[in-house]
């Protein structure tokens, strides 16, 4: 077989995998996301994903006026861990949940909790207040997060899902440009607390919208006539596990200090075993098939975000840009992300799935390979928005088409936990790569390099921070690449 042909024995649903449940015409290559069958559905659920993606790019602008109120900035990186914590836990409840009872349930408590943990921030009087409304917030958004997929995978028939998964990465692009400048706007006229009390009246739509259609196409267990199953406590401890671990490391990681040591080794022991139980069998080796997706989930996603961190810090340190410009020179990033995943929601590239997500991870190194070069001042600083650009045309393909692939190879009571599965591996590597590219980048004097961000002018501080912290996780994209060259076809367990 040439290696430019589609390889369709390649692509077939794990063993034991069966078609799930949706709502479509008779003949399932027709419809659309927006036919009458869909319409309410999707309007729903995409606006939910909008509203949060509109306080995840609103709620970075107002947090440091929130801490510095509140006199909390000595802890402000616990607004953020809180958040980060309690999600990977609800991710591992909802996809209990939703493959036992449907996603009904943890889809309403999951936005019921999200809302709550925004008024609770928004009026809270104290930092711990603050942190806690956090910490609430991340318990409903892991839930919403783990249901939508679900509902994704029931609802909608195989040919569909890349077009909605495209919906969900559209609607972060008027948000990550207008997200900032709206919350920016409302912090400094109303005040931050706005920022947060706002946002819980929106979901009223969407929900009302939604629910209806949930209820109808997608509520219940995916096999009605099987006994429902108990709850699997042990997965129950093991998303303990992962979420005290995850906090841990991140509280030793907060200072390079030798007593920072023993908090860091307790998270890690709780992490190794939490994260092998969760993750489906072979991940760390890059098994065939559904353990590569979930893996690949993991680099792509961690790679590029931490890199991104360092971004604008980057342009406004050496080459002299305001914080607004340097966050508006990722702007066109939303854009290529959203044609990315455009593009791999069309019918003709099915069959080259992989070789498109393998694509994707080679420019997605390379944009991260070529980001530093604007540390030479004879560089053009738009030089990096365009390769950023290249970037994130690869990261939606590569992010959407990791969860079509998920929802291909998971029997229908599986797409519960096997969604929650892709979802810690987004979010634990985001913290781990994160974790590793801030100490490479304190190790090699980038701590001083924050001393200019309220400065008008670069400064010449430590331009080498920056490069140990790209290059690594271009290198680390890179091995993406070759995982996403095993993402079809299985394996024997060993």
């Amino acid at each position: 077989m040439s290696a430019l042909e589609p390889r369709d024995a390649d692509v077939a649903p794990r063993p034991g995998a069966r078609a799930v449940a949706h709502v479509a015409h008779d003949d399932d290559t027709k419809g659309s996301v927006l036919d009458p069958a869909h319409r309410a559905l999707s309007i729903g659920i995409v606006s939910v994903v909008l509203l949060i993606a509109f306080e995840a790019t609103a709620v970075g602008t107002a947090m440091p006026v929130a801490a510095r109120e509140l006199n909390g900035v000595s802890v402000y990186a616990f607004a953020f861990s809180a958040y980060f914590t309690t999600s990977l836990f609800a991710m591992v409840l909802a996809g209990q949940w939703s493959d036992r009872s449907g996603p009904l349930a943890p889809l309403t408590a999951g936005i019921s909790a999200f809302a709550a943990g925004l008024l609770l921030s928004g009026t809270a009087g104290a930092m711990w207040l603050f942190i806690l409304g956090r910490a609430v917030q991340g318990l409903g958004g892991g839930l919403v997060i783990v249901a939508l997929y679900v509902i994704v995978g029931r609802a909608y028939a195989e040919h569909l899902r890349p077009a909605i998964m495209a919906a969900f990465a559209a609607s972060w692009v008027v948000p990550s440009v207008v997200g900032p400048l709206a919350a920016g706007t409302v912090t400094e006229h109303l005040g931050w607390r706005w920022v947060f009390v706002g946002i819980p009246a929106l979901v009223v739509f969407p929900l009302a919208l939604a629910l209806p259609a949930i209820r109808r196409t997608a509520s219940g267990p995916a096999d009605p006539t099987a006994p429902v199953a108990p709850w699997d406590r042990r997965r129950i401890r093991l998303a303990l596990g992962i979420s005290a671990g995850a906090a841990l490391l991140q509280y030793g990681g907060q200072e390079l200090r030798w007593l920072s040591l023993l908090p860091a080794a307790v998270g890690v022991a709780l992490l190794v075993p939490a994260v092998r139980g969760l993750l489906p069998h072979g991940t760390w080796r890059a098994a065939r098939g559904l353990p590569s997706v979930v893996l690949l989930r993991g680099i792509a996603a961690g790679a590029f975000i931490a890199a991104e961190s360092f971004v604008p810090l980057m342009l406004v340190t050496q080459r002299g840009l305001s914080p607004t410009l340097a966050g508006f020179s990722l702007a066109a990033g939303g854009l290529t992300w959203a044609l990315g995943s455009w593009i791999q929601a069309r019918p003709w590239t099915e069959p080259y799935r992989e070789r498109l997500v393998v694509l994707g991870m080679v420019l997605v190194a390379l944009s991260i390979a070529a980001a530093p070069s604007v540390l030479i001042t004879a560089v053009p600083v738009w030089v990096l928005a365009a390769v950023w650009g290249l970037g994130c045309l690869g990261m939606g393909a590569v992010i959407a088409s990791t969860s079509v692939l998920l929802m291909k190879l998971s029997a229908p009571e599986e797409v519960g936990a096997n969604s929650a599965a892709l979802q810690i591996s987004d979010g634990l590597s985001n913290v781990l790569l994160l974790a590793a590219g801030g100490a490479a980048f304190a190790a090699l004097g980038g701590g001083a390099v924050g001393h200019a961000v309220t400065s008008s002018a670069a400064t010449g501080s430590h331009p080498a921070a920056f490069a140990a912290v790209f290059l690594p996780m271009a290198g680390v994209a890179a091995v993406g690449a070759w995982v996403a060259t095993r993402l079809h076809g299985t394996e024997a367990r060993a």
